[in-house]
């Protein structure tokens, strides 16, 4: 497992290149090959030197991923970073340019949310729980198609103001879920429900 320290040094070889970071399990409706494919269409001209950054388990179980990899000739660009612990995990969220979650389907979707926690922008899929979870904070792609996920990557990685925005909305909406606010809720619905008896 790196170090933030390493991870820090890794990233700083090459300070203004972009990272995208993806943080979840590897399972097959995470959609990670077509995100890899996604990527391979978007390190063109003057975002060649992107990285993609995968953090999650059990990628040998699911061989497809490297293979995607070889076959975009994308192996010097994207990193495997398998578990990291959560200050490691802490730091990439807030050193990454773009969070990338192209999920098929969620129940919820965490990762977009501490993404947007961290002041990431974030691009992420528009089926499921996600446009819910999100709101107007990320940009919304078809997960089905990686052409799809490929613009709204680039949208975000070429648009310093774009990203601005999406991390000052990010934030904001992260606060929609804060524990905090949650209790609130909570005693709110038990006070309302006791009210009526």
């Amino acid at each position: 497992m790196p170090s933030i320290a390493a991870l820090e040094q890794l990233l700083a070889k090459e300070p203004n290149d972009p990272f995208i970071l993806y943080v979840g399990n590897i399972r097959p409706h995470k959609n990670l090959e077509r995100l890899i494919e996604a990527f391979a269409l978007v390190r063109t001209g003057s975002l060649a030197n992107t990285k993609l950054l995968i953090i999650g388990d059990e990628i040998s179980k699911y061989p497809t991923l490297r293979r995607a990899v070889h076959r975009g000739k994308l192996h010097k660009h994207v990193r495997f970073l398998g578990f990291v612990g959560r200050d490691t995990l802490a730091a990439l969220y807030r050193l990454a340019t773009v969070f990338a979650f192209p999920s098929l389907y969620e129940g919820f979707g965490l990762p977009p949310l501490e993404a947007m926690a961290s002041g990431t922008p974030v691009v992420t899929s528009n089926v499921s729980s996600l446009p819910e979870v999100v709101g107007d904070a990320a940009i919304l792609v078809d997960p089905r198609e990686a052409t799809a996920i490929a613009h709204g990557l680039r949208r975000a990685l070429l648009d310093p103001a774009l990203r601005e925005q999406m991390r000052l909305r990010g934030l904001a909406r992260a606060q929609h879920y804060s524990w905090a606010r949650t209790t609130e809720t909570i005693l709110r619905i038990y006070r309302e429900t006791a009210a009526v008896r």
